[in-house]
């Protein structure tokens, strides 16, 4: 009898140490939600610059676990597209959730909306003529989240850069003349590491053509403003009058 009151106490203990043990995770359900917003500089669209995202706008999610400094082949949540509604609130086009309760995860959005395969090393092409699908931000959350009831939090930044162009005329035109184009010598292709948000210039430079603005700067004939890659060494500006 003693013997074989030993042992039952013995199983509860070890059903009692499997039950607590971090090792083994713990299963959930519950979806995972996103709330974005743009940082200290405005997204492009085609009706202007504008502060914030507005219905419509989608991004793509992508959620993983383990490290915050790689994102591995298998993940949680991937590339999964998010539409803002007129509600103000995003909704997933497919379901997302957390992989766990204990353990941390990783998020990183992407607008406008791409699916990425080196997320260190994204290869990115400038469209000239289609600034608003070149307009790059990135949001991460690398602080490693675990599973709540909370929206998860992405401030989304530009990779891009944006180049102005002002223009005054002398007196010898009598009035403003019609500038057919306005271009600058620049890369426009690029390696996006977008765990770092940061963009590196790659390839030969060409013409990038910059469109024209419908409000000119204040003191300013004419005004030019586009997207560019960020580099250095950019130094020729054509403008065709």
């Amino acid at each position: 009898m003693n013997k074989y009151k030993i042992y039952i106490a013995g199983v509860a203990a070890l059903m009692a140490l499997a039950a607590c043990n971090k090792d083994v995770p713990a299963r959930v359900t519950g979806e995972i939600t996103v709330d974005a917003g743009i940082g200290a500089i405005s997204k492009v669209s085609y009706d202007g610059n504008g502060t914030s995202f507005t219905a419509g706008d989608r991004i793509a999610v992508y959620a993983w676990m383990g490290s915050a400094d790689a994102v591995p082949a298998t993940r949680v949540v991937d590339g999964v597209r998010n539409a803002l509604g007129t509600d103000g609130k995003w909704a997933p086009e497919a379901q997302m959730l957390w992989k766990t309760v204990s353990d941390p995860h990783y998020f990183l959005g992407v607008y406008p909306a791409r699916d990425i395969t080196d997320f260190t090393a994204d290869a990115f092409t400038l469209d000239p003529d289609d600034h608003t699908a070149s307009d790059l931000l990135v949001a991460t959350n690398l602080t490693g989240l675990k599973a709540t009831g909370d929206a998860v939090p992405l401030v989304f930044d530009h990779t891009m850069a944006r180049l102005d162009i002002n223009l005054n005329f002398r007196k010898q035109w009598d009035t403003t003349p019609t500038v057919e184009k306005v271009s600058v010598k620049a890369k426009k292709t690029a390696t996006v590491n977008y765990l770092a948000k940061e963009a590196t210039a790659t390839g030969e430079v060409s013409a990038v053509n910059i469109p024209s603005v419908s409000t000119a700067e204040s003191g300013y004939a004419l005004s030019f403003s586009g997207l560019q890659v960020p580099q250095t060494g950019v130094k020729t500006v054509t403008i065709v009058i």
